[in-house]
């Protein structure tokens, strides 16, 4: 017998959509962009061959159409792994729970799902304005760690060394980290710079930064740009991809996220149009995206 999904731990709206998303199972696309700002959804969809829907409900801005004859959807999250976890879930819960009769679908289906953001490099070597695939998820944020199989799909080695190099404070959420879509990463970023990134639950003690506040490690960022696993090495800075790559894994979905490098922390520079190389990225992944 199919295990049933109580009403309080799959929250749908009366017309029968997933409940903070606001989207129906016909809206969600095989392939998906993911995007931060909710006004760059707008951004992103200019370029559909057509638009089919717009829906928008708080940072949540979802447009579905097409982009070379296929099916496409792009979503914003918000800042943070907090709402991703709220998108994929309910992405997922979309196509994979038959919401009428709140039961698991016996097929699953796997999504390509894109993310497309901004990032800090967090090595001298990496211009600004250049481009960087997430090979890793490094997350900091504790996002994971509440999900019983993360150990599942966490290396466990990467994880170890980044403890052992740093130091790591046992106070702070285990490090974990998650492997990206190879698929996507070889379609899409297959002559792009490519690393570790690591997420923070924060901008600004999270990610070093002192304004009045002092960071629990002042050369945390140093840390980070001199860890070494292998031939890994973490290249950049952000706050969603560790909970995108983690939630995608257990889910069984294709993720792979992509950032327009608009600062450099180690050098200390800053694009000085990081819009154009976020249009040209844009542009870039559609293309790949959908061949």
């Amino acid at each position: 017998m199919k295990s049933f999904i109580p009403e309080t731990e799959l929250i749908l709206n009366p017309n029968g959509s997933v409940y903070h998303l606001q989207l129906l199972p016909e809206n969600v696309a095989k392939n998906v962009i993911i995007v931060g700002d909710p006004g760059r959804v707008e951004t992103v969809s200019k370029h559909f061959d057509k638009i089919d829907f717009k829906v928008q409900n708080r940072e949540f801005v979802s447009h579905g159409g097409s982009f070379n004859g296929k099916p496409i959807m792009v979503v914003s999250s918000g800042i943070g792994t907090d709402n991703i976890d709220i998108l994929i879930n309910e992405l997922d819960a979309a196509v994979n729970i038959d919401l009428k009769t709140r039961t698991i679908k016996e097929e699953h289906t796997s999504l390509n799902i894109v993310r497309i953001g901004t990032s800090g490099a967090l090595q001298a070597d990496i211009p600004v304005d250049s481009y960087v695939v997430s090979s890793y998820g490094l997350g900091f944020d504790g996002l994971l760690n509440y999900y019983l199989d993360l150990p599942k799909v966490n290396n466990n080695e990467l994880s170890e060394a980044f403890i052992k190099q740093t130091n790591w404070n046992k106070n702070l959420p285990y490090p974990y980290s998650i492997k990206g879509s190879e698929n996507l990463a070889h379609s899409i970023g297959f002559d792009l710079i490519k690393g570790v990134t690591a997420t923070a639950p924060g901008f600004y003690g999270p990610q070093g930064r002192k304004l009045r506040l002092t960071p629990w490690v002042e050369d945390f960022n140093q840390q980070l740009t001199d860890f070494k696993f292998g031939e890994h090495r973490i290249t950049n800075f952000e706050m969603e991809t560790s909970a995108l790559y983690g939630l995608g894994a257990l889910l069984g979905h294709q993720t792979l996220t992509v950032c327009a490098i608009i600062a450099n922390r180690v050098a200390k520079q800053y694009s000085k149009n990081y819009h154009l190389a976020v249009e040209e990225l844009i542009q870039l992944v559609l293309k790949r995206l959908t061949k």
